[in-house]
């Protein structure tokens, strides 16, 4: 049984998503956000105190785009995952590696100096030039999505989960308002797939029943 250990709207939800897109079993462990603070028994598991935490066998894994990309590999063959053998091989690679270095990275800063922080120590001029930094570098997607309906290889793989998140955290945190009309009706098709729907429903189900509260929304 696959373990994922999770937060409401976290980076783990690439992982959930890949999860309901493939079908596959897995316990969902829930957690309060951020658990290094408000979880710190979680240090015990992952010392890192992040998230994603996965756990298949002896595996163990943080980081949530490699996580899909283990999980499309490991178990399948699934279209979600473009072979070495495809034209599109290094564009999904590149959209892989883009969503967390590019796409989330600069929205963590937003969340924190914006939300996160105390009072006393947010900072509207970091959370705003970090929200400028990200929707500078969304101009990639809002490109890609003029072209095709899906990032790269004619079809929804997991570099459009991975991507998905990032416009998922936007959404969460405010930025959505800012989407380009490209990257607004992507977004919009990446919500109506059922495995996206599946995951969103897996998150509040977990974490009602683990009495785990969602997180704020601004």
């Amino acid at each position: 049984m696959i373990t994922l250990y999770h937060c409401d709207a976290a980076r783990s939800f690439r992982p959930l998503w890949m999860l309901e897109e493939l079908g596959l079993s897995y316990e969902l462990k829930m957690l309060p956000f951020p658990p290094r603070v408000f979880a710190k028994e979680y240090l015990g598991i992952n010392p890192l105190g992040t998230i994603p935490f996965m756990i298949d066998g002896e595996t163990r894994m943080t980081e949530s785009s490699g996580i899909c990309h283990y999980l499309g590999t490991k178990y399948g063959p699934t279209p979600l995952v473009v072979g070495v053998d495809e034209p599109a091989y290094g564009a999904f690679l590149n959209w892989m590696y883009f969503s967390d270095a590019t796409l989330t990275f600069p929205q963590t800063l937003v969340l924190r100096y914006s939300q996160l922080e105390p009072e006393e120590r947010r900072n509207p001029q970091v959370s705003g030039d970090y929200a400028k930094w990200f929707l500078g570098r969304l101009r990639a997607v809002e490109a890609a999505a003029a072209r095709s309906e899906f990032l790269c290889a004619e079809r929804f793989t997991a570099a459009d989960i991975a991507n998905g998140y990032a416009l998922r955290l936007a959404s969460t945190i405010g930025l959505s308002k800012d989407f380009g009309p490209n990257v607004a009706a992507y977004w919009a098709r990446l919500q109506q797939r059922d495995g996206f729907r599946r995951a969103v429903a897996a998150e509040q189900k977990a974490g009602v029943e683990q009495n785990v509260a969602p997180r704020a929304r601004p």
